[in-house]
């Protein structure tokens, strides 16, 4: 018995028809694919098909065999597929992960910088808070990580820019109207703090604080971009984030500057100095690059 035979019974059984079998499916003539059914069921000894005016049907014994013969050129097609996937030799892997919502920034930069690498290995993204991060770098769960400066023994951090921090309000808030927003003039009790995940910008924003000798006296806290996002919507509060979130905003939500010297915070590219990986250091060694496409892309025309 030959997969021939297996392929030719089913698309019979399938179509109900040997005619629309043999023209639409299998493009071969009417009388050779009757023969290949008659040896089928000479080979396995019982009818397989009732043949009438309307078409053909199957007997209990085709039914029977029709599960069998289905899950056998399956079986058939993953072997193959499976021979093909060892013949060829694997692709080296190569993974990413961004502080969530920078991958709109800069993934299209990173793949840039990587496109003569990219036909050639498994390129893998995901995204997560800024300190998780951090935490598969140092892992080695990740190959490159663009996040913010988080502590770990074994990450080695190159700053790829400084962003602004920015005040966002609500559209229909009154400092809207404002071009630029001093933040003594901030409600400190509808100011949205900041919870322990996002360390690194509550601390530059608690230091920008102090040494104006500002005191926020706040009552809900963010974890991240989109919750800050969605507590302005909802609550009416204010709050000051880095200028990436301005992409990500609702309609009902703004940003204004803040008046004076506002403070920023560093995004980097951070990676294990240990990781042999190739791609990584052609990577680093284009990193230059990296910056100078991001900059050319947010340049002022």
């Amino acid at each position: 018995m030959e997969l021939r035979h297996l392929r030719y019974f089913v698309a019979v059984a399938e179509e109900g028809s040997l005619t629309v079998a043999a023209e639409r499916r299998l493009f071969t003539a009417q009388p050779s694919l009757s023969r290949q059914l008659r040896d089928l069921e000479a080979e396995v000894g019982a009818q397989l098909f009732i043949r009438n005016s309307r078409g053909v049907e199957l007997t209990k014994a085709g039914s029977a065999f029709l599960a069998h013969a289905r899950l056998a050129l399956e079986s058939a097609g993953e072997a193959v597929a499976a021979a093909r996937r060892a013949a060829r030799p694997a692709k080296p892997s190569f993974a990413v992960g961004f502080l969530t919502g920078q991958e709109v920034e800069w993934l299209r930069h990173v793949t840039h910088v990587l496109q003569p690498q990219l036909r050639d290995i498994d390129f893998r993204v995901s995204s997560d808070f800024s300190p998780a991060v951090g935490e598969a770098i140092q892992r080695g769960d990740i190959d490159l990580g663009i996040c913010r400066l988080e502590p770990h023994p074994d990450v080695t951090y190159k700053v790829i820019d400084h962003e602004p921090i920015l005040v966002f309000l609500p559209r229909d808030h009154p400092l809207a109207a404002c071009s630029a927003i001093d933040t003594r003039d901030i409600d400190p009790a509808l100011f949205i703090g900041y919870s322990t995940t996002t360390h690194i910008l509550r601390g530059i924003v608690d230091r920008y604080f102090r040494d104006r000798g500002i005191a926020m006296l706040p009552t809900r806290f963010l974890d991240g971009v989109a919750t800050g996002i969605s507590l302005v919507a909802s609550t009416g509060g204010v709050t000051l984030l880095p200028a990436y979130v301005e992409k990500m905003l609702p309609r009902s939500v703004v940003s204004r500057p803040l008046t004076g010297n506002a403070p920023v915070i560093e995004i980097a590219a951070g990676y294990r100095a240990d990781n042999p990986s190739p791609v990584l250091q052609f990577f680093l060694e284009h990193l230059e690059q990296l910056i100078a496409s991001r900059a050319g892309d947010v340049a002022p025309t």
